[in-house]
């Protein structure tokens, strides 16, 4: 039953699933879920949301560091103050990556259920006309 809720999400989002819980969106999915209160987290650094500009109401959380590093124990509960494990979260990088790799990190390992990651990107958004604001 829950693989067929899912089959069903993804296709309400227009999304492939990566995992029976990650759900791949494009752009247009991404904007779908942002628009029914998903939340949505960058998980770019700062010098790339400097450079692009980032999806308005967007949660710029940093994941990786530069070098490729990350920080668990910083990062999970910041999260945790935008979304808990139980409620929809869509994840954006610069080319879906990242993005991807996060989110199967929170379906796997850390009991996120509804994960969505945007295929694309901004790289994705920006090239559809899609606009950002300024990192605030």
């Amino acid at each position: 039953m829950l693989r067929i809720v899912a089959f069903c999400a993804m296709l309400a989002v227009g999304g492939v699933p990566l995992h029976a819980d990650v759900i791949q969106v494009d752009s247009a999915g991404l904007e779908r879920l942002r628009a029914d209160g998903v939340a949505v987290i960058d998980v770019r650094r700062a010098e790339e949301w400097r450079k692009t500009g980032v999806i308005d109401g967007s949660h710029l959380l940093t994941f990786f560091d530069a070098t490729g590093r990350y920080d668990l124990d910083t990062w999970l509960p910041a999260l945790a103050a935008v979304a808990e494990s139980g409620e929809p979260v869509a994840l954006i990088c610069r080319s879906g990556k990242r993005s991807g790799r996060v989110a199967r990190l929170l379906d796997e390992q850390f009991g996120y259920r509804h994960v969505y990651t945007a295929r694309d990107g901004i790289v994705g958004w920006i090239e559809e006309g899609r606009s950002t604001v300024e990192r605030p």
